[in-house]
């Protein structure tokens, strides 16, 4: 019966930090596009525009580069 002085603060402590952790990923945009991902792997290469691709710019000058 001790034992239950130990979980229930825990449980407690551990359901507030997932409720944190909750309100963090909405407030930072986790969940602005769930359905982009599973439409992009449904594309080809080919019909993707590499000028909305974040990387695109970095990827460009190191090819330049190393050419």
């Amino acid at each position: 019966m001790d034992v239950i002085y130990g979980l229930i603060p825990g449980m407690l402590v551990l359901g507030l930090v997932a409720v944190a952790v909750l309100f963090w990923a909405a407030r930072s945009g986790q969940f602005d596009d769930l359905d982009g991902d599973g439409r992009r792997i449904l594309l080809d290469e080919d019909e993707i525009d590499p000028r909305r691709l974040p990387d695109a710019d970095a990827d460009d000058d190191r090819n330049e580069r190393t050419h």
